[in-house]
């Protein structure tokens, strides 16, 4: 039988920031790591805020947020299961970037900064495999960036769809493949970079194209006439 520590090893394994490193030192982690659990709607930390983890999610969706000057917030990114979040402020020591707000039941591991700075010091692959998480990160971000700048909302809309469809059902094909979101309209126009009503326009501009169809709390979707819809190969 599997020690905990094996098993969170295992989880790890799973990670974009853990998953290069070796087994041993993936164990090592692990076993620095504690369990941690949030409720729907709790805060798990603020923006400004001194950082003292950085999470795993197990199981559940926490949103990540700022608040433009205006108020209004903005949600760029949900960390779902076997996510790291919060690792940013971590590493570099200086304030949160980020609300960090549990949409559901979540349940999570917790590294302290001590611990994984403690673990970078000593384990050079662990430091090697930070680096390459955080340029990762970074790339993506540009992508986001150029996607809200010179995108429409619809071809926003499917290539995030095809993404969660890859997420969901990894080698997903076919003209019938079905997508649950698990969130509202109003999250997915907080990802988007849009308002609710223009998220709605999107996915109707989508089912006229007939790349979606909608099935209860569920998305039917044409691979093929999705990907055209989002101007990619």
């Amino acid at each position: 039988m599997q020690t905990r520590q094996q098993v969170a090893a295992g989880i790890l394994a799973k990670t974009g920031f853990f998953g290069s490193v070796s087994e041993v030192d993936r164990e090592a982690v692990a076993g620095c790591m504690r369990p941690a659990v949030f409720s729907s709607g709790q805060v798990i930390f603020l923006r400004d805020e001194e950082p003292r983890d950085l999470f795993v999610v197990l199981k559940g969706r926490v949103r990540l947020s700022i608040l433009s000057g205006e108020g209004r917030e903005l949600s760029f990114a949900h960390a779902t299961d076997g996510d790291v979040f919060g690792e940013i402020a971590v590493l570099d020591g200086r304030p949160r970037t980020a609300n960090a707000t549990a949409l559901t039941e979540v349940e999570a591991l917790a590294l302290s900064r001590s611990a994984l700075l403690t673990l970078i010091e000593t384990r050079p692959s662990i430091a090697a495999a930070a680096i390459a998480y955080l340029c990762d990160r970074l790339r993506t971000t540009d992508i986001k960036m150029e996607a809200i700048a010179l995108h429409p909302i619809e071809v926003r809309l499917a290539r995030f769809l095809l993404s969660a469809i890859q997420l969901q059902t990894p080698g997903a094909k076919g003209k019938a493949c079905r997508l649950r979101l698990d969130m509202s309209q109003t999250e997915l126009a907080l990802l988007l970079g849009a308002s609710r009503p223009k998220v709605n326009k999107a996915i109707a501009a989508l089912e006229d194209a007939e790349a979606v169809r909608r099935d209860g709390v569920a998305l039917i979707c044409d691979l093929e006439l999705l990907r055209a819809c989002a101007d990619v190969e």
